[in-house]
């Protein structure tokens, strides 16, 4: 008997940008592993071919996200933010509904959906909400994770949100989630305050440590790391997962050193989502270069093993 393979709903992605090349490319290697079905109508899909001057792939399995307008090769508009969103509504209202077994998805751009009057900065945003859960942003590759503990905010206001309860609060769900043993967790500050010379907020984190690692049994987070060397070499040795305060705080180092082969995976819902960890490449997009495949590859390889663990 052979084995049904996991269905997987893709989000199409920003359409002026590099998702649906990296989708035709991709189709015949990830249809080997999986079952996927692409979140855009017949009408788009042509569209798109023809702009890339290339043959839809065969077997290319599609909903028909329904919508229709010019493709406009790297510019940000309205009609493509629009777009995007309403292809991940319906990726996500298939994993809800249970017609698919996860989804992927392909790069948004947040100004394009701005510009379309979308009040998400992005996707975790979007899941937090349908679901009514506290969604977990984590990025990163088998040699090094990071969750997020604040994601798409100003600098200004990361010192505010860090408080012991909603850290402790994610500190759980985020083990719950991962299941390792040993978890570094960031300072805010430089030099994780010094003591308290450069800030207190590190007294919030290290209450937050002490009261999540009590209420797992375990010495579970260690910290608050200093964050100037928590991704030194040495540190790495260490821990494979880490939480950062901020996002920058935590993806500049990821993408320094795993930029090709990371990818976001949304964790605390009750779906399974991953998706590529960048952007939509408007300066090569359509141009037919040599864009890198190997983030939504291995996004997509996490999926079914996330699906696989359900089972």
């Amino acid at each position: 008997m052979t084995k049904e393979l996991p269905k997987i709903a893709i989000s199409i992605g920003d359409l002026n940008g590099i998702g649906i090349e990296i989708a035709f490319k991709c189709h015949d290697d990830i249809s080997k592993i999986c079952h996927p079905i692409y979140c855009i109508n017949n009408k788009m899909l042509k569209k798109a071919s023809e702009e890339l001057k290339t043959k839809i792939p065969e077997n290319f399995e599609i909903y028909k996200t329904k919508g229709e307008f010019e493709i406009k090769p790297g510019t940000v508009t309205k009609k493509s933010g629009k777009y995007s969103y309403d292809s991940f509504m319906d990726a996500i209202n298939l994993a809800n509904k249970k017609e698919v077994d996860a989804i992927c998805t392909l790069p948004i751009n947040k100004e394009s959906w701005n510009k379309a009057g979308i009040r998400y900065k992005g996707h975790t945003e979007v899941l937090r909400d349908y679901f009514g859960k506290n969604a977990i942003m984590m990025l990163g590759c088998s040699k090094m994770f990071v969750a997020l503990f604040t994601e798409h905010i100003a600098l200004r206001k990361v010192a505010k949100k860090i408080n012991e309860e909603d850290l402790t609060q994610f500190l759980i769900d985020f083990y719950n989630n991962v299941k390792n043993d040993n978890i570094g967790v960031l300072g805010l500050n430089p030099h994780a305050s010094d003591n308290g010379v450069l800030g207190d907020e590190e007294v919030e984190i290290f209450k937050a440590i002490k009261k999540a690692n009590k209420h797992l049994g375990k010495d579970i987070f260690k910290g608050p790391l200093v964050p100037d060397t928590a991704f030194s070499p040495l540190s790495r040795k260490n821990y494979t997962y880490f939480v950062a305060m901020y996002h920058d705080q935590g993806l500049a180092p990821l993408k320094a050193l795993y930029f090709d082969e990371s990818i976001n995976v949304s964790l605390n819902l009750p779906i399974i989502r991953t998706s590529v960890d960048h952007g939509t490449a408007f300066n090569i997009a359509y141009k037919n270069e040599n864009v890198n495949t190997q983030s939504y590859i291995n996004a997509i390889k996490e999926a079914i093993n996330l699906v696989s663990k359900q089972k």
